[in-house]
């Protein structure tokens, strides 16, 4: 049974929120906190920071359509049809796509999505995952147990951290004997550095609700293009104090942005530099508030 927590204001830690930190504060502003921007109106920002991409929609099709599968095993088990499955996914993919905003499209990188160029690697990273050993041991050892599976659970997975509020939702956590297995979707580009301190977040996420030893807790992150491959960290005591110290460190980093830390009001706007490092404005969906990149007609 998850744990719950009554909510408050204050900012939690997560991969995703310091990375952004990190990159470029005045992004960081506009995805945490529109609302107290002076110039440009909420709903502006907001249609910017909902628009989505082509890698990260691929990312959103396969999580979701792993997910569908993972419950359908859950209730009935047997072989996948595969051309039933991946006509569910061509048609699932047609919906997502045709019901969003690409940043491509808006900043005229291209002038029309190539659905079927998208789904190709939709396709493959499904049948990456469906040919795995994994899938194969997923089938016939861990089924076994599947009523006790948590597929990515309802909220933000929220937990504590050295006391710290932190956010480490994890994608599918299933048990084996006396042990918890992790498994974590990528379709993009191996970040050794950020998953790895991804998987001690999962660990670390484990643990709380389950009152888990961590050597009993096995993180993955699993590579789904342009072939499938694993990655995982063997986690001792002193990776999980040097990981709730660079915790706190990195969530006193962001609370200096704030003026009230418990109300998670920030500074004023200035504060919140524009990165100098052009390039990753690029892949930004606020650029045109930042005069960086014309803004569509």
């Amino acid at each position: 049974m998850l744990k719950n927590f009554p909510y408050t204001p204050i900012l939690g830690w997560s991969v995703s929120r310091y990375g952004l930190f990190e990159a470029c504060k005045r992004k960081y502003y506009y995805t945490y906190y529109a609302k107290y921007d002076p110039v440009h109106p909420r709903q502006k920002i907001d249609d910017l920071k909902n628009m989505t991409s082509i890698p990260l929609e691929i990312g959103n099709i396969v999580h979701d359509i792993n997910k569908i599968l993972l419950e359908r095993l859950q209730k009935a088990e047997g072989e996948i049809n595969q051309d039933h499955f991946f006509d569910y996914a061509w048609k699932l993919t047609q919906e997502y796509c045709s019901s969003k905003e690409f940043m491509e499209i808006h900043y005229s990188e291209i002038k029309k999505l190539d659905t079927e160029s998208l789904f190709g690697r939709v396709k493959i990273s499904l049948k990456n995952f469906l040919d795995s050993q994994r899938f194969g041991w997923l089938t016939k050892e861990a089924i076994q147990n599947k009523a006790k599976w948590i597929i990515e659970p309802a909220g933000y997975g929220e937990t504590r951290i050295g006391q710290m509020k932190a956010y480490c939702k994890v994608d599918f956590l299933f048990p084996i004997e006396d042990s918890l297995f992790i498994l974590d979707w990528k379709t993009g580009k191996a970040d050794l550095v950020k998953h790895g301190k991804q998987l001690l977040g999962y660990a670390a996420w484990a643990s709380f609700h389950f009152q888990t030893d961590f050597t009993k807790i096995n993180p993955i992150i699993v590579y789904l293009f342009p072939r499938y491959e694993e990655r995982q960290v063997s986690i001792g005591d002193s990776d999980i104090q040097e990981f709730t110290n660079r915790i706190k460190k990195e969530t006193e980093e962001m609370y200096g942005f704030c003026t009230n830390v418990e109300e998670n009001i920030p500074k004023n706007k200035e504060i919140f530099t524009k990165t100098d490092k052009e390039k990753f404005c690029g892949y930004c969906n606020f650029r045109e508030l930042c005069g960086r990149q014309r803004a569509k007609n």
